[in-house]
């Protein structure tokens, strides 16, 4: 019960903030986007087709491009829905750090690890909540106009909310460190930069000349959490082709346990 007051806290402060209502806006204008600019019109029937920025083409094409459409529509949300969703909450976890607030929370009858367990999970409601609406908006936009309904997007709805709950750790952990929100955020937007470079393992393992050099993009690329490689399975998915290994997932899965246990542990050791 007392995380779950955390939680309800935190998503006060995030309305009271306007980081709930900013996110809720931009995907409100997101949802109209699609609404209102995407033209797409179908004819009933075995030959039924599609109109799209000019292109037309049989039922079984239909389908590919609806697919095609769905996997760019994925990707845009995807990537830069994660770095709105960073940079907009990003600060409500080490807002809790701050002189008064902090001495306030403490001398209440609530163990540190609740404290921060609810502002993560705080944290990823308000992300969730908007995530799950912009992607449901879409889906149902596109499915009401074309009559295909594609569950494969709704892959993206998971898939994204797991990938940016890990980088909150990330955000966590800087945050009881460091008490910068600033500096948080670029910690996380920097791992995000970093993960597509690091995904090109197999071409770097010819391109780099030693040993050591070949062995150290391994252990980065392992490390790290697999932004990119996440993003690609999704599309992957929704285009209906076969996911080769489940590795990013479980990998990341590992870091982002690691990091909040390392956030966790610093929290309750501090001196406030």
């Amino acid at each position: 019960m007392t995380t779950l007051a955390i939680i309800r806290d935190t998503f006060r402060e995030a309305l009271a903030r306007k980081i709930f209502w900013g996110l809720f806006g931009l995907t409100a204008l997101l949802i109209l986007f699609f609404l209102f600019v995407m033209k797409i019109d179908i004819v009933e029937g075995a030959t039924a087709t599609i109109s799209l920025f000019g292109k037309s083409g049989p039922q079984r094409q239909t389908d590919q491009l609806i697919r095609g459409v769905y996997g760019f529509v994925a990707t845009f949300l995807y990537t830069w829905g994660m770095f709105l969703a960073v940079f907009a909450s990003a600060g409500l976890i080490p807002s809790i750090l701050e002189p008064g607030r902090i001495e306030l929370l403490l001398s209440k009858p609530v163990s540190r690890t609740h404290i921060l367990l609810g502002r993560f999970a705080g944290n990823v409601l308000v992300v969730s909540c908007n995530v799950i609406l912009l992607v449901l908006g879409v889906w149902l936009i596109f499915g009401v106009k074309t009559g295909l309904w594609p569950p494969a997007f709704l892959i993206s709805i998971p898939t994204t909310i797991f990938i940016f709950s890990v980088l909150l750790t990330v955000v966590a952990l800087v945050g009881v460190l460091w008490e910068s929100t600033a500096l948080a955020t670029m910690v996380t937007v920097a791992l995000m930069i970093l993960s597509p470079i690091l995904a090109q393992e197999k071409t770097m393992m010819k391109l780099l000349s030693s040993e050591w050099s070949r062995d150290l993009w391994r252990t980065l690329y392992y490390v790290f959490p697999k932004v990119y490689d996440l993003g690609w399975m999704t599309l992957s998915a929704i285009r209906d082709r076969a996911v080769d290994s489940y590795q990013p997932v479980a990998t990341s899965a590992v870091f982002g346990i690691v990091i909040l246990g390392a956030a966790i542990y610093t929290f309750a050791r501090r001196d406030f």
